[in-house]
């Protein structure tokens, strides 16, 4: 094959032959009754909306959602999205997977983000918030899955690490934030910033692509999360053999089911505490620059300083003017 070009590269009428990561594959009928393949196709650069037409079952069995696979086909611009064509489609083999290929982070990175991560969480003076923090960084299990994690499906920070990238940016933003504003609980507020979407791990399947577990599916990683918080209380009075504080409990709990904001979003409460307004607050920054950004750097549309028209955001964005 030839040398990869990622998603985000590719031109109008460009054949194109490489690896990537499916997902999202289905089999459907068109207005004629004849089957076409429907999926995505990804790299670490984004994903492409990839048909092929007179497909079959054989086709539709020959790989699994989260499986590389080989692809051959032709790009086309329609209405504004690049998508893809293509003409075959198999399994890929072990020597065709560079797996850098498809890794938005590199695993020196999450290193790095991790231990930065625990520094500033050891750095909390509050002791009953410093043990209940330290009890979430000691389990290897956990933490395994946290560096791992994505933070979403689609919208933002929807990758390997991703949970790990959104939340230690908030904590930065804590940092930056907190000392501006005295009235708020610091060390509180960077707890709520760690803890908001930790049931993340438990939430998604993340594998390879990204779905719902069944826990996801019927509880939700804030539902999730007040478990796993819990659990962590408990194992933090049995190490300090000290009660943890009622009220500070019931505070960190009000954080993780009120970061979204809205009923309409998800929160079974709003915000109702100067920490639960301001997490909600810069999570919703966070997220939204994040989702903008990727936005932004996925349009094939070069020739112009706007992007396409986004339904779900209800504006084009602004790319701004770029050199030659």
């Amino acid at each position: 094959m030839s040398e990869r070009r990622y998603v985000t590269q590719f031109a109008h009428n460009e054949q194109v032959r490489q690896t990537f990561m499916a997902s999202e594959k289905q089999l459907r009928p068109n207005r004629n009754g004849n089957l076409y393949l429907q999926l995505e196709l990804s790299d670490r650069s984004g994903a492409i909306g990839t048909r092929m037409w007179n497909a079959n079952e054989s086709d539709f069995k020959g790989f699994d959602n989260g499986d590389y696979v080989v692809a051959e086909g032709t790009t086309q611009l329609f209405q504004g999205n690049m998508q893809m064509i293509i003409k075959s489609i198999r399994k890929a083999r072990p020597d065709e997977v560079i797996e850098a290929d498809f890794l938005v982070l590199q695993d020196a990175e999450v290193e790095k983000m991790a231990a930065r991560l625990a520094e500033v969480l050891r750095g909390i003076n509050t002791p009953e918030l410093k043990n209940l923090c330290e009890c979430y960084l000691m389990d290897d299990q956990f933490m395994g899955k946290f560096t791992r994690a994505p933070a979403g499906m689609k919208n933002h920070h929807a990758y390997t690490g991703g949970l790990l990238d959104h939340v230690l940016s908030l904590c930065e933003l804590v940092l930056l934030i907190a000392p501006r504003y005295p009235q708020l609980d610091g060390d509180k507020l960077l707890v709520g910033a760690f803890l908001h979407d930790a049931a993340k791990t438990e939430e998604l399947a993340y594998d390879r692509d990204i779905s719902y577990t069944d826990e996801g599916q019927m509880l939700g990683h804030m539902v999730i999360g007040i478990t796993m918080l819990d659990d962590k209380i408990r194992e933090a009075e049995r190490l300090s053999g000290e009660p943890f504080p009622k009220a500070l409990g019931m505070e960190l709990k009000h954080m993780i089911i009120s970061h979204h904001g809205e009923y309409a979003y998800g929160s079974s409460k709003l915000p109702m505490t100067l920490e639960a307004i301001a997490l909600h607050q810069l999570d919703n920054l966070d997220a939204k620059l994040a989702s903008s950004s990727q936005l932004i750097n996925d349009c094939l549309n070069g020739e112009s300083h706007w992007t396409q028209y986004f339904p779900n955001i209800d504006r084009k964005l602004w790319k701004g003017e770029r050199e030659g």
